[in-house]
């Protein structure tokens, strides 16, 4: 016991002794790194450059470890974005089945169904030179007319929606009267429902939609198309989408922005055939089956036949 307290008794004032030197010198290094003379600013560059590079095996750790941190978060980040794109592919094989399948159904109703598919509208472009400027008559003028092969009445188009329809035609100028006028009516057809309508213009930028048979199987976001009604439009162009207005009553949200219209395409609509004779439709012709009552040589072989 003896032997421990004599240890005991050198080796406090030892351990004093460390600590009050440790201290003397962080202060001194304190006071040396504080003053503002040339001479103790070269020798603390002179620490710097003789300390500090004997020092790297000593980051070397801390950097290791900094480096390894700043991996493994760049490989949580490549990780989640791994799995975004998978879930992201998995959607497009959903989709890409979904639209394979589609393709394969929509091939099989055409055969069975013999359909002809009307060939593709052809188009003038004309460029948008300027607008009619009153707030009572909404139309634009292009600079493609009658050398064109422009007619009245063929419908406008912005590469998108429907815009209006040929309202004047000059030799190298056209007017096109514009689907917000006060003046446009033109039959639409409102999708998946099928409803039948009239969009009318009504100088605002969302027309109304009119003469609708059930509004009840209408809703806001439902596609606006032509319906063809009339031969005044083809039909299935697109128009716009269902919208509520503030008044309650539906209207049109266009597809086409009257805001930047710089050009417009000119579709050459060509009449469908005019039917003068609808009997001989459902009337089977003489020639084909043979004499009939109806032919009026049946009589005169009756009278040569008698004589």
């Amino acid at each position: 016991m003896a032997r421990d307290n004599s240890s005991e008794t050198y080796i406090t004032p030892i351990r004093n002794l460390l600590v009050g030197v440790l201290v003397l010198a962080l202060l001194v290094i304190f006071a040396v790194w504080r003053i503002d003379s040339p001479r103790v600013e070269r020798l603390r560059m002179a620490v710097i450059d003789r300390v500090v590079p004997s020092f790297d095996w000593v980051m070397a750790p801390i950097n290791g470890t900094a480096n390894l941190l700043a991996d493994f978060q760049s490989y949580q980040r490549l990780a989640a974005q791994n799995q975004d794109l998978r879930r992201e592919l998995q959607q497009m094989k959903a989709w890409r089945e979904a639209a394979l399948q589609l393709e394969q159904e929509n091939a099989k109703l055409l055969d069975l169904n013999n359909v002809r598919i009307d060939p593709k509208l052809t188009f003038v472009t004309g460029v948008v030179m300027t607008d009619s400027g009153s707030p009572f008559r909404q139309s634009v003028l292009l600079n493609v007319g009658a050398r064109d092969g422009i007619i009245d009445g063929w419908p406008t188009m912005d590469g998108i929606g429907l815009a209006g329809r040929i309202a004047g035609v000059g030799r190298q100028t056209s007017r096109v009267l514009l689907l917000t006028d006060t003046s446009s009516r033109i039959p639409i057809t409102i999708l998946p429902s099928g409803q039948r309508a009239i969009l009318a213009g009504d100088s605002t930028s969302n027309p109304i939609i009119e003469f609708l048979e059930d509004r009840a199987v209408v809703r806001p976001g439902d596609s606006v198309v032509s319906s063809g009604d009339g031969g005044v439009f083809p039909a299935d162009l697109l128009v716009g989408q269902v919208a509520l207005g503030t008044d309650n009553r539906l209207r049109v949200r266009l597809a086409v922005d009257y805001q930047r219209l710089e050009f417009l395409r000119v579709l050459r609509a060509h009449p469908h055939e005019v039917i003068n004779d609808p009997g001989r439709l459902l009337t089977p012709l003489p020639e084909i089956y043979g004499p009939s009552a109806l032919s009026p040589a049946a009589p005169a072989t009756a009278e040569a036949a008698d004589g």
